[in-house]
């Protein structure tokens, strides 16, 4: 008796769909480059988003890769164009989130992670909200946001205790995000995080190739 043939398994079409501007904040030492790190290294669908910035490059530097650079002059034309999500003067040079080129890479399904406060979060969000999901890591408590700064020794007692005012200053707008998650383990938070993604992923607004998928399945 011949053995039945194995049943090839049934695959979802892969949809177009908009990208997301995917917004992790934190207070230090609550985790948010350690899970920034995670969420690129394991996910291709997402990159880090690149800032236009006047400063010249450092030897290493890829145009379009670290940063988006540009003259004086053209980063004026830029502001006058109101061609920045927002921009700001750091050491001397300027630097901006590009309007213009992450909207154009959102049409093609690009997904963008944002690694800012919440004053940034809040600048991003009031000039597009319809592509931003926020994200705010929380420390279990606030002993244990103490000991993880005391542990990367290399921070006076002083530094530590002005990162802490700080911190707590940060926490009070965890209300201005979509979500909150509280980093007790990393690897649970991170399960989490890429939980958030995937189901903002999904969303039917965000799903371009729905329409002419469902059409053609009406049709059929």
């Amino acid at each position: 008796m011949d053995s039945p043939s194995p049943v090839s398994p049934i695959q979802s079409p892969a949809l177009r769909r908009r990208g997301l501007m995917f917004i992790l904040s934190s207070p230090s030492g609550a985790g948010k480059t350690t899970l920034s790190r995670m969420l690129l290294e394991q996910d291709p669908e997402i990159k880090l988003s690149v800032s236009v910035t006047t400063r010249p490059p450092r030897p290493g530097e890829v145009d379009g890769v670290h940063y988006h650079f540009r003259s004086d002059a053209e980063f004026d034309a830029m502001v006058e164009e109101d061609d920045f999500y927002e921009w700001a003067h750091v050491f001397g040079y300027r630097y901006g989130t590009p309007k213009g080129i992450i909207r154009a890479a959102l049409k093609e399904g690009q997904d963008f992670l944002f690694d800012i406060d919440w004053q940034g979060t809040q600048q991003l969000y009031q000039k597009d909200q319809q592509d931003v999901v926020r994200v705010f890591i929380l420390p279990p408590s606030i002993e244990e946001l103490h000991r993880r700064l005391r542990s990367r020794a290399t921070d006076s007692e002083e530094v530590i205790q002005s990162r802490m005012e700080r911190a707590r200053a940060e926490i009070s707008h965890w209300d201005g995000y979509d979500y909150v998650v509280i980093n007790d383990d990393v690897q649970q938070c991170f399960g989490k995080v890429r939980e958030v993604l995937d189901a903002e992923r999904m969303k039917r607004q965000r799903q371009t190739g729905l329409i002419p998928f469902v059409r053609e399945l009406m049709a059929g």
